[in-house]
């Protein structure tokens, strides 16, 4: 049987082994996780995403607030009033409408129409 400091000498040192290969364990599994889809690029990409949508966002802000303006704009003003009819074809109740057409123009000059036949 080994004397008694020598059993301590060697628990010790299994201890010392068994505690650093532990950590070895541990740092091998942090690095394959942070390799991994979750990991560093995983979370690489999401600040992408989210930097590109934050981008969108503010554009579509931009978008919504001069559609604001200008429907105030037509809103405020009798022409407005006026342009959205012509551009939407509405009309309140009881309204009537009429509807004008250009007259035809006259053919151009030396035109068969116009030649008087012999």
């Amino acid at each position: 049987m080994l004397p008694l400091s020598s059993w301590h000498e060697m628990k010790s040192s299994f201890t010392k082994f068994a505690g650093v290969a532990a950590l070895l364990l541990l740092a091998g599994y942090a690095f394959i996780t942070l390799q991994g889809p979750q990991g560093v690029p995983g979370l690489m990409e999401k600040r992408r995403l989210i930097r590109e949508y934050e981008k969108k966002n503010a554009d579509m802000v931009r978008k919504i607030e001069e559609q604001r303006a200008r429907i105030g704009r037509f809103s405020d003003s009798p022409s407005g009033e006026m342009e959205i009819k012509k551009r939407l074809k509405l009309v309140k109740p009881g309204e009537k409408v009429f509807i004008l057409q250009d007259p035809p123009s006259p053919p151009p000059s030396g035109s068969p129409s116009q030649r008087q036949s012999p």
